[in-house]
This record gives C-alpha cells, sequence and structure tokens, in this order.
C-alpha cells in the first residue's frame, strides 16, 4: 500500500473518531471505547475495500457490512459520515428522540446501514444470513462483519459460526474487535472467550491474526480471505479499547460513558493535532 493512501487512511480515521465523540458527548451517552477501538477497520473497509457508492446506498450489488456489536453505533456513524452517506452535521443529533442516528443501527432510517443490530449476536448471524443469499443468487458481493471480543461470550455467536462454516461460506468475512476490555472489565476474568484462534479453528474458520490499527497487515488480511474457498474467514485484530485518545486508551472505564466538556475538548485537541502532524485538515 502506498504511502500517500496509508495517510490518507489515517486521517480518515482520524476524522471518525472526531465524529465519534461529538455524537457522544453530545448525547451524553454511548460507547466511545468500542467505537474508537474498531475506526481503523471501519476507515479500511469503507474507504478502500468495499463496492459500495453513497449515492446507490441500497444497490443489490454492493458489498455488505454488518455492525455486529451494534452499540459502537457513533464509530458507524462517523464513517458513514465521512464517506457521505449521511450529513456530518447531523452526527451532532445522535440519540436525540427526534433523530434518525440512534444509539443502535437502524436500517430503515440510515443510509449505508445494512441490517439493525443490538442484541449481541444476532448481527454475525445475519452477516451469515446475507452471504448465504449471495451464495443462492449467484451473486459476487461480498459480507464484512465486525464482532466484539465480549460479543463472543454469547452462545448465538458460535451457532453463527458453525452455520458459515457448514455452508461453506467463503464470502463472508468477520473481524473480531480484540481490545481485551468490555463494560465489567478484562474480558477473561468476565467469562472467558480465548484462546480465540484455536476455538475458530475448530469450527472450521480460516483464522488470520493482525494488528488491527496496521493498515497494510488490515489489507492483506482482506486480501487473504478473499482468496480462501470454501471457509469462511475471521481476522482477529488486536486492537486497543479508546484508540487515539491517549486518556481513554486500554481503560475499561470507557466502554459506556460520555466524555465532560473537559474530557471532549481535550479528546478533540489531540485528535486535530495528529490530523495536523499528517498534513491533514480538520
Amino acid at each position: 500500500m502506498q504511502t500517500e493512501t496509508i495517510t490518507s487512511l489515517k486521517i480518515s480515521a482520524a476524522r471518525v473518531r472526531k465524529m465519534t465523540l461529538e455524537a457522544i458527548h453530545s448525547a451524553k451517552a454511548g460507547h466511545p471505547g468500542g467505537a474508537l477501538s474498531s475506526a481503523d477497520i471501519l476507515t479500511y473497509l469503507y474507504k478502500k475495500e468495499m463496492n459500495i457508492d453513497p449515492q446507490n446506498p441500497k444497490d443489490p450489488d454492493r458489498d455488505r457490512f454488518v455492525l455486529s456489536k451494534g452499540h459502537a453505533s457513533a464509530g458507524l456513524y462517523g464513517i458513514l459520515a465521512e464517506c457521505g452517506y449521511i450529513p456530518k452535521e447531523d452526527i451532532k443529533t445522535f440519540r436525540k428522540a427526534d433523530s434518525y442516528l440512534q444509539g443502535h443501527p437502524e436500517m430503515k432510517g440510515v443510509p449505508g446501514v445494512d441490517m439493525s443490530t443490538g442484541s449481541l449476536g444476532q448481527g454475525i448471524s445475519a452477516a451469515c444470513g446475507m452471504a448465504l443469499a449471495a451464495k443462492i443468487d449467484g451473486k459476487d458481493y461480498r459480507v464484512y462483519t465486525i464482532i466484539g471480543d465480549g460479543e463472543s461470550e454469547e452462545g448465538q455467536v458460535w451457532e453463527a459460526l458453525m452455520f458459515a462454516a457448514h455452508y461453506k461460506l467463503d464470502n463472508l468475512t468477520a473481524f473480531l474487535d480484540f481490545n481485551g476490555l468490555q463494560i465489567d472489565g478484562d474480558i477473561t476474568k468476565v467469562m472467558n472467550p480465548t484462546p480465540f484462534d484455536k476455538k475458530f479453528e475448530a469450527f472450521n474458520w480460516n483464522v488470520i491474526i493482525i494488528d488491527g490499527h496496521n493498515y497494510e497487515e488490515i489489507e492483506e488480511a482482506v486480501n487473504k480471505a478473499k482468496e480462501t474457498k470454501d471457509k469462511p474467514t475471521i481476522i482477529i485484530a488486536n486492537t486497543t479499547k479508546g484508540k487515539g485518545v491517549s486518556f481513554m486508551e486500554n481503560e475499561a472505564g470507557w466502554h459506556g460513558i460520555a466524555p465532560n466538556d473537559e474530557q471532549y475538548e481535550a479528546a478533540v485537541a489531540e485528535l486535530d493535532e495528529y490530523i495536523k502532524s499528517l498534513g491533514g485538515e480538520f
């Protein structure tokens, strides 16, 4: 991947993080930690990889994306705004009573949202259905989804994994946002779902492990997934909860609380400085 492309993706991801925080600060509620940790994956998929058109969000031949960890919706709205699906000024309406940008993604009201999600485990299940539908209909679109590592404690996730392997859904690529923290703390102390690689392999998935903030590794993994036949692919992305905001990083407390005015201003200033260092515009 060219250096210019990586820089452009980094700038877009920083903007997505800013909009994520803007949404949550405006609403005084939301889930910043996991939205920030998955921002680089979202940015790569929407800005570089997926066959999508913001001007035609319902194109039947488009690639699909499902945010299975639906509580990280502010991050999804951020990348949708960055790509032109929704106006950036609407981000401030997040979670307001009359807003179409609610706390969990809703496919009927938000352009670019392919599946309503929120009840953990259902998103990966819906993604499996989409991938099977493509097979049945003879379509070549691909389906992408992001699962939370805490979400993987849901039994429905593993039922979906069995389904995908059984039907050889090689057009399905799932990312595991492995930041190691959930609302109650360290995932291994709440209900240990590890080792992820061995378990996914046992369910007959193609397993790839990457740094979820390294665009070259993300791209290489996605390309390997597209080359894999007769198996779905899980990309275990090692990420940092709260990535991009120093005082939020690796802090479980930022799973589901909004920054106050002072914290918000400090976070935005940090991200603006980062964007400036890359030669980008705020």
